[in-house]
């Protein structure tokens, strides 16, 4: 396959049949559909998908995140580029716009915060709501959009998506990563979700996936929160989980040097 193109009828078919089931998600609006994108399309971007120790990624190490994260389009291969142009088009935003009802969506072609996503065996991302304003255009994100790129996943490695209730006391919904599963939900300033257990896989696995995040210029009145206004990322401890904000993630000086030069170090006293 040299491109893909958004199939049309299915996709409103697939809004049609799911706009119900979308508004009435619990704790807010979301929806996981299987096997939307023809499978030899994934397979491309999989087969492009940079390895672990690829220069380019930007590493987040820290208590609340410690994952790997792409938004640069020079870096991804030819076809990965062309799929991620695709789901920034007409025919995917109509499909999105009916799903969600969500009008006037509008894709975000600098990937902020979005792109290729890795996490690596122990890493994790705690529970968060999203910055709810684009950093360069100041429109108001309002629904992500995760597709899954994992074959053969084990419930046993962990890597759920998780989304939270407003009092941080349970998760409501727990979505394993499959392969060709594609998540989506409303983003507002309590859309409390994440990733907050270490990752389990084996060693030469990873937990791969696609993020893109869509806008509007403005949003419905009840759900802005003046005393929250403007925000970046708000991280929350779970209740039963007081620890997620106590403890850092010990690291060694090594976690923090760029794989190249770990490479030639490697070789250096090899």
């Amino acid at each position: 396959m040299n491109y893909y193109m958004p199939d049309v009828t299915k996709l409103q078919a697939l809004a049609s049949e799911n706009k119900t089931r979308y508004a009435e998600g619990h704790p807010f609006p979301h929806i996981y559909l299987d096997n939307v994108f023809p499978e030899e399309a994934l397979n491309n971007v999989l087969e492009e998908f940079p390895g672990a120790n690829n220069e380019h990624w930007h590493r987040f190490r820290n208590a609340q995140e410690m994952k790997l994260a792409l938004k640069d389009e020079s870096n991804y291969g030819a076809f990965t580029r062309h799929f991620i142009n695709s789901l920034n088009s007409r025919p995917f935003l109509n499909f999105l716009e009916e799903l969600t009802g969500i009008r006037g969506l509008i894709p975000d072609p600098y990937l902020e915060g979005g792109g290729l996503h890795q996490i690596v065996r122990g890493g994790l991302l705690k529970i968060h709501a999203d910055f709810n304003k684009h950093p360069i255009t100041n429109l108001d994100r309002r629904l992500n959009v995760l597709i899954y790129l994992n074959k053969d996943w084990e419930e046993s490695y962990g890597g759920h998506f998780e989304l939270w209730d407003r009092n941080m006391e349970k998760a409501e919904v727990k979505i394993l990563p499959l392969f060709n599963r594609m998540a989506i939900f409303s983003t507002t300033s309590y859309s409390y979700h994440g990733h907050p257990d270490a990752l389990n896989c084996p060693e030469d696995r990873t937990r791969k996936s696609i993020a893109l995040y869509y806008y509007t210029n403005g949003r419905p009145e009840e759900e802005i929160d003046p005393a929250l206004g403007s925000h970046t990322t708000l991280f929350k401890s779970r209740k039963d989980k007081k620890e997620d904000f106590k403890k850092g993630i010990r690291l060694g000086w090594k976690d923090f040097v760029p794989p190249v030069i770990m490479h030639a170090y490697n070789r250096l006293i090899s």
